[in-house]
């Protein structure tokens, strides 16, 4: 199956299979050069088939595609394309949001993330991800559900304050170890992460949906505030990469993919991604096409991404990329010796000099080769291009068929309840055991008064002189019955 979504100077149509969008792609060029409505087309054909879509929507110009567009705005690209069966329609949209302000809240919890995911996404060394591995096996073995992040962190305090006996069971854990993770738990909840560790938790297979006419379903994931802390921007999607890898079996390439899957403003999951981080986004994009799932890259600069991820991008359209620096030259040379040329132009010159809405367009063969590249005029999408107001924002959220299993938070008992209700009773046992300490040391106290005033009274002067006296008449008294009795036995 094609998708045909673009037509080169020949007026003839240029196409991606529908096979080979598991192979990845990449779509890029400078602000204002038609990026977006190639990742809506591309998202219409897709939904269209019953593909569902996510699409990290960082400007806030997708969730359009719920409303059909005016061909009247888009007739000067049909004449030039000489298309004559343009229909403008709608699009089946749920819209997403970890702050739940233009979307219904995206919600994850600390135990589905699990600790290694976490620890990565944290950038814990290998010390610090043991003792969250720890946390974790102690969570598990005690029943304590790992929820939010209160859970977690009360987890680790549990840890802190029976470190002795976790070191016996586990291996040494330290102190400085703790206040380390616990540091960065702390950053993580000043960029948001306190909303997003919470329930109910997304089920996968909801992003997997269709509606009632067949049509994939489009997941619009909205990041315009998310986008201000890339860290959890990036956590999440690649979260969702890990858990639709986990999830999906195994389907190899087939005629259509389960899922495709569009990172906008992809340069955020790169910039400032540990080596550990990049080496997890390489290999989630490596293994995850066999799941039957495409990942597409969209960003202004190509370079942004890493080449070991983009040498596994099958499909490349390259919008205008502008030169007005040295490395921008070095750019746009190195893009175009990363693909296969048409001996009909100069690849360099013409990457600089398209219009908006054209692109340098090359797929996968039916073989997997790379086609040689074409330039092409991309199809005007059918949605509207009009902005969404909050009160359709609004609308859309709540006729959403996941309105009732999502939009209302949940608060179960788990680790951080249960956890505070033991640390209560510690402390008050605690206390009890201090007031008993201190009555004793009164009682001590008291009874080494009593003895203090009794040993001033028995040294006082007139104790002296009647305990003297006593002892005198003591002594006279004892020899007068001494004599008495000597006398008595010398009569004898």
């Amino acid at each position: 199956m094609e998708i045909i979504f673009a037509k080169n100077d020949n007026l003839e149509n240029v196409s991606i299979l529908t096979e080979k969008l598991n192979q990845h792609g990449l779509i890029c060029g400078a602000t204002g050069s038609g990026k977006t409505v190639t990742l809506k087309v591309l998202t219409e054909h897709l939904s269209d088939l019953g593909i569902p879509v996510i699409l990290s929507d960082v400007k806030g110009d997708l969730a359009n595609l719920v409303n059909p567009g005016d061909p009247a705005k888009v007739q000067d690209r049909l004449d030039q394309m000489d298309i004559k069966d343009f229909q403008a329609s709608s699009f089946p949209v749920n819209l997403w949001d970890v702050y739940g302000d233009e979307g219904l809240p995206l919600r994850v919890s600390i135990s589905q993330m699990g600790p290694v995911f976490l620890g990565t996404i944290l950038e814990l060394n290998e010390v610090q991800l043991g003792v969250l591995n720890i946390a974790f096996r102690i969570a598990d073995s005690q029943g304590l559900l790992l929820l939010d992040l209160k859970d977690l962190k009360s987890i680790l305090r549990l840890i802190q304050e029976n470190r002795e006996e976790v070191s016996k069971e586990y291996g040494q854990v330290s102190g400085a170890t703790i206040a380390a993770i616990q540091r960065k738990i702390l950053l993580l909840e000043d960029m948001g992460g306190n909303l997003f560790f919470s329930e109910p938790s997304l089920d996968i297979d909801d992003l997997l949906a269709e509606d009632k006419n067949h049509r994939g379903i489009i997941n619009i994931l909205s990041a315009r505030k998310l986008i201000s802390n890339p860290r959890l921007y990036s956590m999440f999607l690649l979260w969702m990469l890990s858990e639709l890898y986990e999830r999906l079996p195994e389907v190899g390439d087939k005629e259509f993919p389960k899922l495709v899957f569009f990172f906008d403003e992809a340069h955020l999951l790169f910039a400032n991604a540990s080596r550990d981080l990049n080496e997890k986004i390489l290999q989630l994009v490596r293994l995850i096409r066999s799941k039957g799932v495409g990942i597409f890259f969209v960003s202004q600069n190509p370079l942004d991404i890493p080449d070991p991820v983009s040498s596994q991008l099958g499909t490349k359209i390259v919008h205008q990329l502008r030169a007005f620096s040295p490395r921008e030259i070095r750019m746009i040379k190195e893009i175009s010796q990363s693909l296969r040329h048409n001996e009909d132009f100069n690849l360099e010159e013409v990457i600089q000099n398209l219009r908006t809405g054209e692109a340098i367009i090359t797929s996968p063969d039916q073989s997997g080769q790379p086609r040689p590249v074409e330039k092409a005029l991309i199809y005007p999408p059918r949605s509207s291009f009009e902005a969404l107001n909050l009160s359709d924002y609004n609308r859309i959220i709540q006729d959403s068929i996941f309105y009732d299993k999502y939009f209302h938070g949940l608060d179960r008992e788990s680790a951080y309840e249960l956890l505070a209700v033991r640390f209560e009773e510690e402390a008050r046992l605690l206390r009890v055991q201090e007031e008993e300490k201190k009555l004793q040391a009164e009682k001590k106290k008291q009874i080494a008064l009593e003895r203090e005033k009794q040993r001033e009274k028995n040294n006082s002067p007139m104790t002296k002189i009647f305990n003297s006296a006593l002892y005198s008449f003591s002594r006279q008294i004892g020899r007068e019955i001494a004599r008495g009795l000597l006398g008595s036995f010398k009569k004898k």
